[in-house]
């Protein structure tokens, strides 16, 4: 019988199967931060457990850390307290751990595919949302409860039901000017932020098969913002040159029979999907969001639409996201004064978004309204900033890079957008208080922020 990309990895990975119930499923590799893994090793002692399998999990400090001044204490007791106690854990429970200043410390969604610890065929876990960027390699990917966290660190195993299944294509070629990001948010719009919920997303078709690994780990990303438990897309010839030759990938002859398993994971002609749903990339715009929710965006030259007629409540939610962000249904946003700009994040915090970011800046000056916060989302990313001259560019447009972490992408280190201030992000959510008490955020992609960057309002990219 036909089978699913995803089914192949989950039934491969089921050690036990509770009838009419959930399944026991192994674990490949298991990624901790400092925010959702605390509760979770002090279970562990409280219980007197080692961790079964300490080699596969990985440790890095993320959220909580500082973009400036690493060398230095974390003044924010708090968030030093979070980072103090991830490192402790890692050390009493023998874990590896990427801490702050160590070469492979960033974003723990960006260090694992960049690294060769994210691979074809795995089941990947992490208390953040925001695992299911992993499923780009072609991976079982999501995001567990503390408790969970917990299970896996006790078990390398964890109990889940298995979800449905959904394939979405996106059929055709890109235009000029429109990125991963602009996919991904354009596929959210028109399925609702709960309009994949209890599925796991294959993504498929023509535009898709011919983006970029790390086009593809953007796309990924962004899968939970509808719903999904999680992304993936069928691992090829692009991700296999991505992978090879990465310290933690398989090397020799291990490599040549990775590689022979992972090309019969595909998704199988015929294979049926409980939902499937066709886009055409011809369709996409680049995209901003205009209200406090991911799935509330527009084409950057459209207007901003009117309140639902037939939901009540989705009507009172509308108004008040559009009073949040001191927006009006039937205007345009081109033009609107910008006051922040962030690049970075595990959505757009890779070479390749500093690389976009640069081809618009490049020969251009940074307005001097807007506050610029660019932010690697790892040291290796920082590297080969410098090493292809790319900090030059920026430098002389007047831009300055920061140190990795996830910075303004959530309100939980000193990046903080101020309140009422409006933000152009290549972040991943948009609600209230995000990047900071009272903070308007737009969501948009790299090529999209830099146009504002330079223009100081609201401008749509493929005009610079």
């Amino acid at each position: 019988m036909p089978k699913t990309l995803f089914d192949k990895i989950w039934d491969a990975h089921v050690v036990n199967h509770i009838p009419d119930g959930p399944d026991q499923l192994y674990i490949d590799r298991h990624y901790c931060h400092e925010v959702t893994s605390p509760q979770a090793f002090e279970g562990l002692r409280k219980r007197g457990l080692k961790i079964f399998r300490p080699e596969r999990t990985f440790c890095s400090p993320d959220h909580n850390i500082p973009t400036i001044g690493q060398d230095k204490p974390i003044s924010d007791p708090v968030s030093r307290h979070q980072v103090d106690t991830l490192r402790q854990n890692a050390a009493d429970f023998g874990v590896t751990y990427f801490g702050i200043g160590h070469p492979k410390n960033g974003i723990i969604h960006v260090i694992g595919p960049e690294n060769g610890l994210t691979l074809p065929g795995a089941t990947i876990v992490c208390g953040d949302s925001h695992t299911s960027t992993h499923g780009a390699v072609g991976a079982v990917a999501f995001g567990i409860g503390t408790s969970e966290v917990e299970m896996v660190l006790a078990s390398q195993c964890i109990i889940q039901n298995k979800p449905k299944t959904m394939r979405i294509n996106v059929e055709g070629r890109l235009r000029p000017g429109v990125t991963a990001k602009d996919i991904a948010l354009y596929i959210i719009a028109r399925m609702s932020t709960g309009g994949a919920t209890g599925y796991f997303v294959e993504y498929a078709g023509e535009a898709i098969r011919n983006l970029s690994m790390e086009e593809r780990l953007t796309v990924c990303n962004l899968s939970i913002e509808m719903g999904a438990r999680g992304g993936m897309i069928a691992p090829d010839e692009t991700t296999f040159e991505y992978v090879k030759g990465k310290e933690y990938a398989p090397k020799g002859e291990e490599w040549d029979k990775a590689v022979a398993y992972w090309r019969t994971l595909p998704s199988d002609p015929g294979a049926s999907f409980d939902r499937e749903v066709t886009f055409q990339a011809e369709d996409i715009d680049p995209r901003i969001t205009f209200g406090t929710n991911p799935g509330m965006g527009i084409g950057i030259d459209e207007t901003v639409p009117t309140p639902p007629a037939d939901d009540e409540q989705g009507r009172i939610s509308f108004r008040k996201a559009l009073e949040y962000m001191g927006f009006k249904s039937g205007e345009k946003l081109i033009g609107k004064k910008v006051d922040y700009v962030f690049l970075g994040s595990c959505t757009n915090g890779r070479i390749e978004d500093f690389r976009a970011f640069a081809s618009v800046v490049k020969g251009r000056k940074k307005h001097p309204g807007v506050t610029a916060w660019l932010v690697p989302g790892s040291w290796n990313v920082d590297r080969q900033i410098r090493e292809e001259g790319i900090d030059k560019i920026l430098e002389e447009a007047g831009f300055e890079l920061r140190q990795p972490g996830c910075s303004a992408c959530l309100a939980m280190n000193d990046d903080k957008i101020p309140s009422g201030k409006l933000a152009i992000s290549t972040s991943n959510r948009n609600f209230e208080g995000r990047q900071g008490p009272g903070a308007r955020t737009i969501l948009a992609g790299p090529l999209t922020a830099a146009a504002a960057a330079v223009t100081g309002e609201i401008t749509d990219p493929r005009t610079v």
